[in-house]
């Protein structure tokens, strides 16, 4: 079974790629002579998955500080860039390459201003290789003007936080007029926030509560920015607000628990299911505890999404070519088509399913090694118990 995303999927399909490219997708597709051919009968063949929002590369173990690089110093860092401190040899991409994650959007943490993402690739010699899109969009924490424990002095430092973005911004667009003239020094942070001020990279905002989401479109219309929301727990009660500005969400997780004590135990993982009737633009990302490591279970929060309501080719869509769509991959990535890069992958079963086995997996139409240190941990213990 082949699944292309963006059409039906093929009972005895065929795909045929060539220098990296897909060539053909079909049931009637005769390869050339000179092809090398995989009989993948009784198996199912997907694009690779692609996960909106992790720390891959960033961070190698959580608690020691020398292996994290997802936060720069300071509170305003727009000019940092995920790229630039990519590790290639992190430990956890061949464990998410084994699942089936083949492409991964790379975000800085840290501050109110974070950084440049970057779209990365789960195979290469170094960062260079690795990387399909150096600078993918800013991401901001959007600040919280909601008083804590009702402290109303509680929502001084989010004003205040919203009014520094604001001066960001028109300190951006002043260094943009006075660039063109010729009559400014040069500076990083500005030039670094040039092209979300072009509309050509959109602005990511991370935000839960719903005063926050319509407090970042606000913003984003005002500054005629280009936005994703990054979190959206609360986005399905901004749904027309969102919809008239053609605003997308990015789910970081179905695994996670309610943010307010009296919401349903289930809101976390019925939210892919409302956000899809509400007809909002959606993604799920497979962010976790370690945003790093649990990259690997992102098929798994599709799978639970499936489970609270949502349809299993939603699902699928959800964390491969909707996914490509809202970081601007979509003609590269994100489905099996002709022209796309051979970013796929064979399993023995349902992706969406645990027991799930990725038996052979491609990026760019090079077969890639599926062991990892789960793997070779998992045959040292083996061999040790057989003794």
């Amino acid at each position: 079974m082949v699944y292309p995303i963006d059409g039906a999927p093929l009972e005895k399909g065929s795909v045929l790629f060539d220098e990296g490219r897909i060539v053909a997708i079909g049931s009637e597709i005769s390869p050339p002579a000179n092809s090398e051919v995989i009989d993948a009968t009784g198996k199912h063949v997907y694009p690779g998955l692609i996960d909106a929002d992790s720390a891959i590369g960033l961070v190698e173990i959580g608690s020691v500080r020398a292996t994290r690089d997802y936060a720069e110093v300071g509170e305003t860092t727009p000019n940092v860039v995920a790229h630039s401190a990519f590790n290639p040899d992190s430990e956890s991409i061949p464990v998410a390459r084994a699942n089936g994650v083949l492409t991964a959007l790379s975000v800085p943490r840290g501050g109110l201003v974070r950084g440049m993402s970057s779209v990365m690739k789960m195979d290469g010699w170094n960062a260079n290789d690795m990387s399909l899109r150096k600078e993918c969009g800013l991401h901001i924490r959007w600040p919280n003007t909601l008083p804590r424990d009702g402290d109303e002095s509680t929502t001084n430092g989010g004003n205040n936080q919203i009014e520094q973005l604001t001066t960001l911004f028109e300190d951006a667009r002043a260094y943009q007029s006075a660039a063109e003239n010729g009559q400014v020094d040069h500076d990083l942070r500005l030039e670094a926030m040039q092209p979300v001020l072009r509309g050509k990279l959109p602005l990511f905002v991370h935000a839960d509560e719903a005063s926050q989401i319509q407090s970042s479109v606000a913003f984003a219309v005002r500054e005629q920015v280009r936005l994703v929301i990054v979190g959206g727990y609360d986005a399905e009660y901004c749904a027309g607000l969102l919809r008239r500005h053609r605003v997308p969400v990015i789910i970081t997780s179905s695994y996670r628990v309610p943010r307010r004590r009296q919401d349903p135990v289930d809101e976390p993982f019925t939210l892919a299911a409302r956000l899809q009737a509400a007809e909002i633009a959606f993604c799920i990302a497979g962010t976790g505890r370690f945003e790093a490591s649990d990259l690997r279970n992102l098929p798994y929060h599709a799978g639970t999404a499936v489970a609270y309501g949502l349809s299993k080719d939603d699902a699928l869509r959800s964390i491969t070519l909707s996914v490509a769509e809202i970081l601007g991959v979509e003609e590269e990535i994100g489905s099996l088509a002709p022209g796309k890069r051979a970013t796929l992958f064979v399993t023995d079963g349902d992706i969406l399913e645990i027991p799930t086995q990725v038996e052979f997996a491609f990026i760019d139409g090079r077969r890639v090694d599926l062991n990892s240190r789960h793997t070779r941990l998992h045959k040292k213990y083996q061999k040790r118990y057989e003794k």
